[in-house]
């Protein structure tokens, strides 16, 4: 996974993240591992979660 402006943070089976609010972020598998996650919002005003653009491959590995 990665916060915008920071390097890319490896993450393995059973870890826990947390994002605060608005902060961009984006997660996925590896060429080589495949990825599944578990994610829960908390509810504000009637909005769950502001999904972003698609991440590319290239920006991912960037």
């Amino acid at each position: 996974m990665q916060r915008e402006g920071d390097p890319i943070e490896e993450i393995r089976a059973g870890d826990v993240v947390w994002f605060a609010p608005g902060e961009r972020h984006w997660h996925g598998a590896s060429p080589t591992t495949a990825m599944s996650h578990v994610a829960i919002q908390e509810q504000l005003d009637g909005k769950i979660v502001d999904w972003m653009e698609h991440v590319t491959d290239a920006q991912y590995q960037g």
